[in-house]
């Protein structure tokens, strides 16, 4: 069926639009000769899996469910990070990830020669890494900035000699750095990051010891305005001077503007003069970027409010008053039963939605390049009890 008959609500993830995505990223690493992953904290649907992997290098994992979700779907390399690691979970998590990544010398010393014994017993080399701090903010969103004062997120370069100077071993084990310091931004800020990162590290980068350097994510290389041949220089320039092989695991810019989420209008009640729209879709269910960056979902032909003849605050079905997508106008009345198309609902979404006050799950569907809507899976009552007791 196509996308205007879809029930709702549903995410409809636009697969010309991935590939096109996955092509620029393979445009990308081929240029630069990087390898690229994804990061499936932003993105996981893995039925697309089996497309993904015929551009990029791999899957990156936040935790072992993650991994193991990688390990299972994606063909290619499996990477990890995470801020600890549980006792009980490192010996699977070695034995399905290519990168362990640790974020603290404590960490690396507790699990460091456990993963390597394991990861030799399956023919891995070159697979322990360590997340450094280079304190070196570049964006203006507090709680995605992993450079802020305090924070909890890779190991500064003070705290990094001190280290290495107590127990010189300790660097021995490492066999690649890892930095992840953006957010939806542009390569001039990686750029601008990577200076601080030589600076406060480039010694180390410099040991023979050092084979790889990861990068992390946040680089919105699909962006239309992205300056993707800076990207590409500095990559090349990395691995000239230092020898190591690059990664870069992007998340939003594999499916950014790669999906929708319909939503029907149920109601529409009017207080002080603002006309709400009563949707079936939620911004706290099911896209919570908006109340958490806080962020205002590009909306099909709508514009900002005022900016067309008829304006409309979007709102749901929870009890939670702030449930409130924004304000957005149209060139006509919206009535009960009208559809509504928010668009770039691919990342951020299936990853981050609940089923608070009961709201129903939006199927998830894929749209082929004829725009013919396949359904990859539905959820119902059993989803939303599942996960209570």
């Amino acid at each position: 069926m196509k996308i205007d008959k879809v029930p709702t609500p549903a995410y409809v993830v636009d697969e010309q639009a991935l590939e096109k995505n996955l092509e620029i990223l393979q445009e990308v690493k081929d240029a630069a000769g990087c390898r690229i992953l994804l990061a499936q904290k932003c993105f996981s649907m893995f039925a697309e899996y089996p497309l993904i992997s015929k551009y990029l290098d791999g899957a990156t994992a936040s935790g072992l469910y993650e991994a193991r979700l990688g390990h299972e779907e994606m063909r290619g390399e499996n990477h990890v990070f995470s801020p600890a690691y549980r006792p009980e979970e490192i010996e699977e998590i070695a034995s399905i990830c290519d990168h362990v990544i640790f974020n603290s010398f404590a960490q690396l010393r507790r699990f460091g020669a456990r993963v390597r014994e394991i990861q030799q017993q399956r023919g891995v080399r070159q697979g322990i890494g360590l997340r450094i701090n280079p304190e070196c903010s570049t964006q203006e969103h507090g709680i995605y900035d992993p450079c802020a004062p305090g924070s909890r997120l890779g190991v500064t370069a003070e705290a990094f000699a001190r280290a290495v100077a107590g127990e010189p071993e300790l660097f021995e084990q490492l066999d690649g750095l890892h930095f992840h310091t953006l957010c939806e931004q542009d390569s001039d800020a990686l750029a601008e990051t990577f200076r601080a990162v030589e600076e406060r590290f480039g010694r180390w980068l410099e040991a023979d010891s050092v084979h790889w350097l990861n990068m992390g994510g946040g680089h919105h290389i699909t962006r239309k305005d992205y300056d993707r041949q800076l990207l590409i220089d500095l990559v090349k320039s990395v691995k000239d001077k230092y020898a190591v092989e690059v990664y870069l695991e992007p998340g939003e810019a594999v499916a950014l503007n790669a999906g929708y989420l319909v939503a029907e209008v149920m109601d529409i009640v009017e207080n002080h003069g603002v006309k709400t729209l009563i949707l079936d879709a939620s911004a706290a269910c099911h896209m919570p970027d908006v109340l958490e960056m806080p962020y205002r979902p590009p909306l099909k032909e709508a514009g900002e409010a005022g900016e067309k003849a008829y304006t409309y605050r979007l709102s749901s079905c929870t009890c939670l008053a702030g449930d409130i997508i924004g304000d957005y106008s149209f060139d006509r009345e919206i009535m009960p039963g009208d559809r509504l198309y928010f668009e770039d609902m691919a990342i951020y979404s299936m990853v981050k939605n609940n089923t608070f006050n009961g709201m129903a799950l939006p199927a998830i569907w894929k749209m082929d390049k004829a725009g013919v809507c396949t359904l990859v899976k539905q959820f119902g009552y059993e989803d939303f009890k599942g996960r209570l007791s």
